[in-house]
Parts: structure tokens; sequence; C-alpha cells
């Protein structure tokens, strides 16, 4: 039975195994998914890698390692790499890894500057950067230039963008007063630019090189003649006005100002447009009196010499006729000659024509002659004090009445004029010599001549000539007195009688008809003695009321 069993075992077929086949699962897309995003990182990342750039700069203050951005017109080129000190320790070199579109850029025309929050003048800039941090400003420059990982930063935000329209200019100056770098400047009291800089001259000595950017369309607005002047500070004069106080701007008070005019239209045929490219250089003149002077082309220098004080009287003076400029003072010096040891002050004038002549051109010639005439009529050039509280003084061409005889010589090609002491000093001199003459008047012997005179007066007075001729006079005076008393008691019966004979003449007129000379010759007598009569009788009213015209008469 069991060899049956095992039979019928060995006899069966074995079960077959079935293979179960793997599907795939939604588990695995993550991985797959981020391994995807790794690589597309990482590609992305290698092929948008820039160069790494180094940066200089004085310090590192505001900037951090791995968070620090590179930015031009706030669009990010870069961050920070790394930050440490130079080799020889007085600097920062800061590695800037920079994207791949930056690479374009990075020529030696490119300027790289840190953003921060800043104080210049009346001006406030950075203030973005005091919530989200400094960064570094970049600016790719001028097209072309060399390929360069190597910079060196600025300290101070650039003046002017290489994107920005306008142009650059140089003005030259002795001394800048508070004129500063990102001081603005004005075009009618608008703001049209700003001062890039200033360089100084070498070793010390000339005119200090002032660089400035005006924009566009602003720039178009200058001219060959065109002239600027400095509006720093707050200009205070004290003039025939009042006081007057001017400034431009808070912030030209605080950092400086220059300001510049419209086209000349006095010289406008001579004017030309600037070219930028030429590197035009101009003047700039302390204040806006001194760039209105320079504008008049035509001068004719003058000297004068004078031997009274000049105090208050400074280079830039005014120069005036009948109180109206008509040049400045270019030089004021005092010269002593050796030989004789005599002194006296060279004035130095310019006469500016075109103040008064309606920019007529005078030549040199016919001036001279004008000039020679009005010497003669006493034309003297005085010293004129214009303010008692400052102490200016000026320059005055004024006409003297009785002036010595003067003629004017030439000095090289300078006219000389007479001069003369004026204002205080020519005061004080008058005073002087009218001094000198009363000390030379012999006063002793008038005040004894008038001693003797009083007491021969005394004598004579006292006499007793004198004493009976006031005695005989006061009899006379009397008797006078008397005869005027009986004269006004006895003209009324004079006026009555001489009134009854007028009736009696008029009576015989009557009876005395005709038109015959008789009558005509009665009549007129009567109109003679008509007015005889009114005249006695006036005579008698003003002895009536005077009784003392007897004597000292009317």
């Amino acid at each position: 039975m069991n060899d049956d069993f095992l039979s019928n075992d060995q006899q069966a077929s074995p079960p077959q195994a079935r293979t179960r086949r793997y599907r795939f699962s939604v588990v695995w897309l993550v991985p797959i998914v981020a391994i995807l995003i790794a690589g597309y990182l990482g590609w992305r990342g290698l092929t948008g890698r820039g160069p790494l750039v180094v940066i200089t700069f004085d310090t590192a203050d505001g900037l951090t390692s791995g968070q620090t951005e590179v930015k031009n017109k706030a669009v990010p080129l870069g961050t920070v790499d790394s930050i440490r000190l130079s080799d020889d320790l007085h600097h920062v070199e800061v590695r800037v890894r920079m994207t791949s579109a930056a690479g374009r850029m990075l020529t030696d025309h490119a300027r790289f500057w840190v953003v921060r929050p800043r104080i210049n003048g009346a001006s406030i800039t950075g203030l973005e950067t005091v919530m989200s941090g400094a960064y570094i400003a970049m600016d790719a420059g001028e097209p072309g230039g060399r390929y360069t990982t190597h910079f060196t930063g600025l300290e101070a935000p650039p003046g002017v963008r290489s994107d920005q329209p306008g142009h650059t200019y140089t003005l030259t100056t002795q001394s800048l007063g508070s004129l500063g770098q990102g001081a603005p400047i004005f075009f009618r009291d608008v703001v049209v630019g700003e001062v890039l800089g200033y360089t100084m001259p070498p070793e010390g000595r000339g005119p200090i090189r002032v660089q400035i950017f005006i924009r566009a369309p602003y720039d178009h607005y200058l001219r060959t003649n065109t002239r600027f002047w400095n509006v720093s500070g707050v200009q205070v004069g004290l003039g025939p006005g009042g006081l007057k106080v001017k400034l431009q701007s808070l912030q030209a008070l605080l950092s400086g100002g220059v300001a510049f005019d419209p086209p000349d239209a006095r010289n406008e045929k001579n004017t030309l447009p600037v070219n930028p490219g030429a590197d035009p250089v101009f003047q700039l003149y302390d204040s806006a009196e001194e760039a209105n002077s320079a504008g008049y082309r035509e001068r004719i220098p003058l000297v004068t010499y004078l031997t009274s004080s000049v105090s208050g009287l400074t280079k830039g003076g005014r120069l005036t006729m009948f109180g109206i400029q008509v040049g400045m003072i270019d030089d004021v010096r005092l010269q002593v000659d050796p030989a004789t040891g005599r002194a006296h002050v060279r004035v130095a004038m310019e006469l500016q024509p075109e103040r008064v002549l309606d920019n007529q051109e005078v030549p040199p010639e016919a001036m001279t002659g004008l000039l020679r005439m009005q010497v003669a009529a006493g034309l003297r050039a005085t010293v004129q004090s214009t303010s008692m509280l400052t102490g200016e003084s000026e320059i005055a061409l004024t006409f003297v009445k009785n002036a010595s005889p003067e003629q004017i010589s030439m000095e090289d090609n300078a006219i000389v004029l007479p001069g003369q002491a004026g204002g205080m000093a020519g005061i004080m001199d008058s005073l002087s010599v009218i001094s000198d003459k009363i000390a030379a008047m012999p006063l002793t012997q008038v005040g004894e001549n008038l001693n003797n005179l009083l007491a021969h007066a005394d004598a004579r007075i006292n006499s007793p000539d004198t004493k009976q001729a006031l005695t005989a006079l006061r009899g006379s005076l009397q008797n006078l007195q008397a005869i005027s008393h009986d004269a006004r008691a006895h003209m009324p019966q004079l006026l009555n009688g001489m009134d009854s004979t007028l009736k009696n003449a008029n009576a015989v007129l009557s009876s005395y008809g005709g038109d015959t000379d008789f009558h005509r010759n009665l009549q007129q007598m009567m109109l003679q003695l008509n007015e005889a009569a009114r005249s006695l009788r006036f005579l008698s009213d003003f002895l009536t009321r005077h009784p003392s015209a007897l004597i000292t008469g009317r």
C-alpha cells in the first residue's frame, strides 16, 4: 500500500511556480524629479556663473560676504564672495562673483563704488540702504576699453554717469571759497549741473582747475563768451537802497555753487556755440558784479597818483562819474621814491566806455582827446567813501571848481589823470588849509589894537566935551519936540483956513463963466492948491503918529 502510494506520488508531476512582475511606482518620481532639478540648477549655475573680479576699497564698511550685491540700475550683476585685507594692510580686496551677463561690462572704463547713506552739503543720498543694507554700484563706462578683472573702487559716487547726456567743462579760479564736489550749477536759478572736482596747480602756484558737468539741454546755452561766477555763501551789501542780503539757495550756502548767465546780447554778433570736443576753459569770477564787468570788451587803462589816504580802496572797486559806474579799479600800490623820499599811491584803473556810450566803439585817440578837454575843464580823480559802516571807498571822476590848470600825460599805454584829495581826507585838508591861514593871521596885534581902541573910546566918552555935546543934543531934542507940539496944535486951524480959501476961490471961478484963458489958468491953480492941501493933510497925520520923524526921518 505504501508502495502504491509512493508510486502514485512519484508518478504525479511537480507544480509549476508563477513569476511575479514588478510594476513602476509613483513614489520613485520624487527622487527622480529632485535629481533632475538639482542637475538643472547645477547646470544653470555653471553656465550662468561669471568671472571672479577683485575690487580694492579703502574700507569694507557695510559689505558682507555672500550677501552684498553688485547692481547697475537696480539690476543684480554679482555677489560679494569674500573680503580680505590687502598685502600692504592699507586697503581691502573685495572678491565679487559676477554673472555671465556682466562679463561684457568688465573693462577698464567700468567704475565701482559703495552706496551707503551720505550727507554732502544740503543733499542726502543713499537713504534706501538704511533698511536694505549697502551695495556696490557699477557704471559700465563708455563703450570699448580693455577687459580686466581688477578694479580700484571709488570712495564717493561719481558726479556723472556714462549714460547721462551732457558735457563736462573746465573752470579756472584763484580761490575756491566754499566750493566743493557736488556743488550745484545754476542757470537762471535752475540747477543744471554739478561740480565734479578740482585739480590743484603744480607746486600750488597758478589757477585752480575746476571740473563741472552741465546736463543736456542746458549745455547748448553756453557760448564762447559765457561767464561763470561763484555764488557760495551769503552776500551782504550796504548800498543806497539799504541793507541787501542775497542767498542763491540753501544748498549753495552749505556746499557752495556756481552760476552762469544767458547768452550776452551786447556781443551777440561775436558769440559762437561752444564745441565740447575742444575742451573749452572758462574763467570763474568771484561775484556776479565782476563777471558782468568782464563782459565789456572796450577797456582804456587809466592811472592817477594820490598823496592822501586811500583807506578802503581795493582792487575790484568801482570807478564812477556823477555816481554812475564807468569802470573798475585794477591795482592800488604804494610807491616811494628812493632819491627824494617822497611817497604816493599809484591807482591803476580801467575805463569801460560801453557802460555809458551804448556799445559804441570809441577809438583810443578820440577818448584821449575827450579826457584832455575834461581835464582842462577841471576833471580830477578823487577818493570818495561809499559806506561809513564798512569803510569801502571808490575812485570818483569829479569836476573841481576853480581847479589849477592841469594836463593829462601818458605812462606806457595808460592815460595819467591828475588826482586830488577827496572825501573825508579832502575835507580834512581843506580844514588844515583854513587853520593854517587863521594861524598866519596877526591875531595878537588885532587884539592889542582893539584894546587900545576901547581904552581911547572910554576916555573920549568920559571927556567933558562929550558930556557937553550930549547935553546940547538933549536941549535940541526938547526944542524940536515943542515945535512939533505947536505944529500939531495949529495945523487944524491952518487946514480950515485953506478950506475956506478954496471955497471962496471956487465961488470966484463960478462967477467967471465961459471958456477963457483966465478960467482955465485959475482952474489949474485950484487943482494944484487941492493937491497941496491933501499933501499937508497927509503930512499932518504922519507927524501926529510919528513926531520923531522930524529928526530921524522916515
